[in-house]
């Protein structure tokens, strides 16, 4: 055993899971394409404030979950909790404002939070996330939700439910929260003290409480969509008949809100059937129309989504669906003695120039050993190089299907098999 251990929280992603994300990261890419969605990467290391500033002092990840530390220049770093913020960082700061509207962005990679491990929660974990940035529109929200719901029926998920809600904006919101403040208030004494430090804190946040004793208290507390703008109730009845025009249902839940102090307006998320009720929400996302402005740039609209590729890999294995295999080399080349080890080697590396898949079986094996590894891998051909074939220019190949075999020239091997495999 050795002294070295991985550190908490997270995880080596084995050959054996990875024909999974090799088929989610293709299907990513190919719903991109369609919805037209253009791919944009960030530093994992971003400057601490930027989170604290946009995601929200009071928020679980910069009190509880950002790793934050001083580098050698005396900078406070973190390493990158959530994508939104360094995206909308990327945008001010590249001038991607001078381009066309809205903007649609996508990237996919590994996020930080120091949180309690569990199945499908890391805290090394990787998300899809996608940003529409430049446009109030509600369609535009439609869009994003429905490039999600493409992707995971893509994926094989079933029983995609939508639910959605409208958190206001700063004209309505502050409202609200005191509202909110108001009627929690009355019931402090049977409050759980985590509910009382998020009435403090983050009032909105004990919308989302899974405490038992404040269950009852929220069948009954205010809704914000009773206390929404003009603007803000305008756009949540669009949202809600553009969803209806495409043929979408949805259900309005009043008690998503969402963790992170940007979101305003539209929020949303999407279950599945078939994954259990811990891990059946596989999508949540909303719009952060300030949250550009908040990081120094100009006003500008956006929208959003992030959603976990490892809890899209557990997923994909309890509801039994099997990835495509990875593609291994359909060709091994076996040898028997040093010259046809030399030739081997040299065969090899012609198959390789001409896009061949093809692997030699190194350690001096019998050939016994050396077609066990051809069959090992499923290899469509073996061919076969002896000291005599070698020097008279010539080589065996088997078919691996039938164990029929067939004697080449030694130079004419490449084209032969391009042929077959074709």
């Amino acid at each position: 055993m050795t002294k070295y251990k991985r550190v908490t929280g997270m995880r080596d992603v084995l050959f054996e899971d990875q024909p999974y994300w090799r088929f989610i990261l293709a299907k990513i890419q190919e719903t991109a394409d369609l919805f037209g969605y253009q791919r944009i990467d960030t530093p994992l290391l971003e400057q601490a404030s930027l989170f604290v500033r946009g995601v929200g002092a009071g928020t679980d990840i910069v009190e509880k979950e950002m790793y934050i530390f001083e580098d050698r220049d005396g900078d406070q770093l973190a390493l990158r909790p959530e994508f939104t913020a360094s995206i909308m960082r990327a945008y001010i700061e590249n001038g991607l404002h001078t381009l066309p509207t809205p903007l649609r962005l996508w990237t996919t990679g590994p996020l930080f939070r120091h949180e309690r491990p569990q199945a499908g929660r890391y805290r090394q974990h990787s998300q899809f996330d996608v940003e529409v940035i430049g446009e109030q529109d509600p369609a535009v929200d439609v869009e994003v939700i429905s490039l999600a719901w493409h992707l995971f029926t893509s994926l094989g998920f079933y029983g995609l439910r939508l639910y959605i809600n409208s958190t206001g904006c700063p004209i309505c919101k502050p409202a609200y929260i005191q509202t909110l403040v108001n009627y929690f208030s009355d019931f402090a004494d049977k409050l759980p003290p985590d509910d009382k430090i998020r009435l403090q804190k983050n009032p909105l946040r004990i919308l989302d409480s899974k405490e038992a004793a404040t269950q009852p208290l929220l069948e009954k507390a205010p809704r914000i969509t009773d206390h929404l703008c003009a603007d803000c109730a305008e756009h949540f009845a669009q949202l809600k008949t553009y969803l209806e025009a495409i043929g979408r249902p949805y259900e309005v839940d009043y008690r998503i809100v969402r963790g992170l102090d940007y979101y305003t307006k539209t929020v949303f998320e999407i279950k599945a059937a078939g994954l259990g009720p811990s891990q059946d929400t596989i999508c949540g996302g909303g719009r952060y129309d300030g949250l550009i402005e908040e990081l120094g740039g100009r006003p500008t609209p956006g929208i959003g989504f992030g959603s976990g590729i490892e809890r899209y890999v557990i997923a994909l294995r309890h509801l039994g669906v099997e990835p495509p295999p990875e593609p291994l080399p359909k060709v091994t080349v076996s040898y028997l003695g040093d010259e046809a080890k030399l030739a081997a080697l040299r065969l090899v590396e012609t198959l390789h120039q001409e896009n061949i898949g093809a692997l030699i079986t190194p350690g001096d094996r019998s050939l016994k050993a050396q077609l066990k590894s051809a069959n090992r891998i499923n290899a469509a051909f073996a061919v076969i190089l002896g000291e005599d074939e070698v020097r008279a220019g010539q080589a065996t190949v088997r078919d691996m299907s039938d164990s029929q075999q067939i004697t080449l020239n030694l130079a004419a091997v490449p084209v032969w098999l391009k042929d077959k495999l074709r």
